[in-house]
Formats: structure tokens, C-alpha cells, sequence
């Protein structure tokens, strides 16, 4: 039976009167890290392309007792992406913070990508948080300051079968430092994330071929196992509190070492690294529970 509520290793009230703006929050990563900043006191605005998809969260939020709305929209569109920061600045009178947690690929070999298909990879993991950023930065914390998370992902050593993905990750891990240097005189600090394999929903939206493989990722990772939602929210969390003031331009990687070693030195099996379980709403993507059948 799950627990009746985030179990965050947070203190109560962390964020409490604070209005925090969570990007692609329908799903995911987005998901549990507005569960969690809900149960920490903040106003989580959710915003994605998909209303029915926020109502659900919405709903779980205000079952738990948190407080939320939502803004659907794309974060591509420039003008809508002005239009939801000016209504919710209007509404709130500042944004505190930022999770710029929204995106999406395919998988595809660099030959096989269009034109197309690579820029609309783009707009979505880099396009659309600059806008974001941009946005939130006018619209009241070049006066007040802020915190700004951004989503990139584990392409230190290429992304192959995802080259679209890794550029535009690799771009947002860049753009993350040039903000922090820039924006750093009006109290506003940017950090990223970068996740690696994490047993998310995201996983189920992959073809036949991608989830096959799934179940057999740990195989490649140190830790010898995926990680959670959680534990990504929980460094979303962090790089948000003040225990981080002095944080600022860093992408923080949570892959449990899987980019780390070469195949001279084969890992080990092992069941050490226990999975950090705080969101009591966690639902096991199927990708993995076939792999289990």
C-alpha cells in the first residue's frame, strides 16, 4: 500500500509562499517533482501541452492537500509561452523558481534524422526552456531573483541513436552556465540536471525495439540498478532551496555512474545501492515490468 503522502527528506514548509513553475509537469519527472515541491509548502504552477493530462496531477496534488493550477500550452510557441508567464506573474506577483523539466526525442541514427525531425527535437529540449528562461527572467526575477532548474541528460560521451537529443541537451547544459554568469548580479541562480536512466513514464513511449532493451540498462550502470523519479526530483529540490545559494552554473548528473569505466574494467554485480522510494504515487513503467514477465 503506498503512503499517504511525499515522503521528501525535506522540512515541511521548505518552499512555503513561494509560486514554482514546473514544465512538462503531465508526466514523469515532472510529475513526482511537482508532488514534492506541492508537499514542501510552494504553489506549483503545471504547465504541458496536454490539459487532461495536468488535471489528473492537479487532482492527485490537491488530494494530497497541496495547492496547484495549471497553464496548458507549448513551450515552443513564443507567444504562448509569454501569455502563461505574464498571466501567472499577474496572478502570483513574481515566479520564484523555474523547472524547466519539459522535452522529448525519438530514437533514430543520425543518417535517418530530417531536417524536421532534428529541429523539432531541438525546439523542444532547448527552444522552448530558453524561452522559459527568458520569460520568467522579465517577468520578475531580474527584480526580485530566482532559481532555475533545467532538464539536460546523461551526453557526456554522445547519445547515440538520439544525436538530435544530445545536441540539444548538451546546448541547454551550456546555456545553463551562460545564465548563471549573466543573471548571477540579479540574484538569480541556474543549474541543471542531467538524469540517466530513471524508471520513468517516459520509457513506456518508446517502440518495440527501444523497450526491449530497457530491462537490461542496469547491466551498464555501477549502481546496478535504474533510478527513481525521486531521487532526480530530490536534486531538483535542492539546487531550488537556499541550501544551494551558492550554487550556480553546475549540471548535477543523477546515472548512478553510468557514463563512468571502460570496458577493460568489467563491473560487478551487486545489490548495494538501495533506490531512494519517496514518491508515494511511483508507478513502475510497464517497459520494465515486461522485462520482469
Amino acid at each position: 500500500m503506498a503512503a499517504a503522502r511525499y515522503d521528501s527528506e525535506f522540512r515541511d514548509g521548505l518552499f512555503k509562499g513561494q509560486a514554482v513553475v514546473v514544465t512538462g509537469a503531465g508526466s514523469g519527472i515532472g510529475r513526482c517533482t511537482a508532488h514534492e515541491l506541492a508537499s514542501l509548502g510552494a504553489h506549483v504552477v503545471l504547465t504541458g501541452r496536454k490539459a487532461d493530462k495536468l488535471a489528473a496531477v492537479a487532482a492527485e496534488i490537491a488530494e494530497d492537500g497541496g495547492s496547484c493550477e495549471t497553464h496548458a500550452f507549448d513551450i515552443r510557441d513564443e507567444e504562448a509561452v509569454k501569455g502563461a508567464v505574464a498571466a501567472v506573474t499577474a496572478k502570483h506577483g513574481r515566479i520564484h523558481a523555474l523547472v524547466n523539466n519539459a522535452g522529448g526525442q525519438f530514437p533514430a541514427s543520425v543518417q535517418d534524422i530530417s531536417k524536421k525531425g532534428f529541429e523539432a527535437v531541438l525546439a523542444t529540449n532547448l527552444t522552448g526552456g530558453f524561452l522559459m528562461m527568458r520569460e520568467v527572467f522579465h517577468a520578475g526575477m531580474k527584480d526580485h531573483g530566482g532559481a532555475v532548474v533545467n532538464m539536460t541528460a546523461d551526453m557526456w560521451n554522445g547519445m547515440p541513436g538520439m544525436a538530435h537529443s544530445g545536441a540539444a541537451r548538451a546546448g541547454m547544459a551550456n546555456l545553463t552556465k551562460t545564465a548563471a554568469y549573466e543573471w548571477a548580479q540579479f540574484g538569480v541562480r541556474v543549474n541543471a540536471v542531467a538524469p540517466g536512466w530513471i524508471a520513468s513514464s517516459g520509457m513506456d513511449t518508446y517502440g518495440e525495439a527501444v523497450r526491449a532493451m530497457i530491462p537490461y540498462l542496469k547491466q551498464h550502470v555501477p549502481a546496478r540498478r535504474l533510478g527513481t523519479e525521486a531521487e532526480v526530483s530530490a536534486a531538483i529540490c535542492f539546487l531550488l532551496s537556499p541550501a544551494a545559494a551558492f550554487i550556480t552554473g553546475v549540471t548535477l548528473a543523477i546515472d548512478g555512474g553510468a557514463p563512468l569505466g571502460n570496458s577493460a574494467f568489467p563491473l560487478q554485480d551487486h545489490d548495494r545501492s538501495e533506490p531512494y522510494q519517496g514518491f508515494h504515487r511511483a508507478v513502475t513503467p510497464a517497459a520494465l515490468k515486461d522485462g520482469e514477465s
